[in-house]
């Protein structure tokens, strides 16, 4: 079986490093390549990185941060935000991208996720799925979350399953930046709704939040953004207390800056 995994999600807004609730961004942390060094020493087993700019002024310098960062990185990184074609795509990749991350495009045409699937390989596509509650049911939504989709997200889940995606990366955005944990029922009813990897996000306060996804949640993997910029060494805490309640993760293992990454893939 294989071992659970404990990500971090960087929210790049031209420039800066930021933290989101509620899906509105809010103050500016640091910088990428600060926090990707800090994740990287400290166990961290894999990098989100989401371009949530609101507007392209600083889409070059995005490539060129992705570019450094892999440079500096043993562990796979994943990049979404505003990847609408493939050529996109084959640029992240070949910038070192592990992984890239499909949104908004991919429900506007799905066959996107098949194209990407079909030319760079189930396990490099992973389809982001923003949903909220609303009057007991959850939607889909769009746009940073700015624009509802109808989308019932298990069904949405199951579909881009079909379609070619290796992964599924869900956010609750009523929990985002709440501190009260993942919402459980959410997670659950993706997780056990298809036979691909499933990442939790959104609302992580506390280290048990993370156990809470994987036990309860039946995600395969738990992904934070703004209690890691709270703690000091708070990956290596967290695995830590993930490992004394019975989750299988990896140990902490600790990287130096410019460890050679592996696998490479080539495009």
């Amino acid at each position: 079986m294989l071992k659970k995994r404990l990500i971090a999600c960087l929210l790049w807004n031209n420039g800066n490093i930021v933290q989101s609730i509620g899906f509105r961004h809010t103050n500016s942390v640091g910088n990428a390549i600060t926090a990707v060094d800090f994740f990287h020493t400290w166990a961290i087993d894999e990098i989100i990185i989401l371009d949530v700019s609101r507007d392209d002024t600083q889409r070059e310098k995005f490539f060129e941060i992705i570019q450094e960062l892999s440079s500096r990185l043993f562990i796979p990184l994943t990049i979404g935000g505003k990847i609408r074609d493939t050529q996109t795509m084959r640029r992240l990749f070949r910038l070192g991208a592990d992984k890239i991350a499909l949104n908004t495009e991919a429900v506007k045409n799905s066959l996107l996720i098949t194209e990407a699937a079909t030319m760079f390989g189930n396990q490099a596509v992973v389809v982001s799925i923003d949903a909220k509650e609303k009057d007991g049911e959850y939607k889909v939504y769009i746009k940073q979350g700015s624009e509802p989709t109808g989308l019932d997200p298990v069904e949405w889940a199951k579909t881009a399953e079909q379609k070619g995606a290796g992964e599924i990366f869900l956010t609750s955005i009523d929990r985002d930046g709440s501190r009260k944990g993942y919402d459980l029922a959410l997670t659950k009813n993706v997780s056990e709704a298809v036979n691909i990897p499933v990442i939790a996000s959104g609302g992580v306060g506390e280290w048990q939040h993370f156990v809470d996804g994987i036990v309860q949640g039946r995600a395969d993997a738990v992904c934070a953004a703004n209690i890691f910029h709270y703690f000091e060494q708070s990956t290596k805490k967290a695995k830590d207390y993930m490992l004394t309640n019975g989750i299988d993760v990896r140990k902490p293992v600790f990287y130096t800056i410019n460890t050679p990454r592996n696998p490479k893939y080539a495009v």
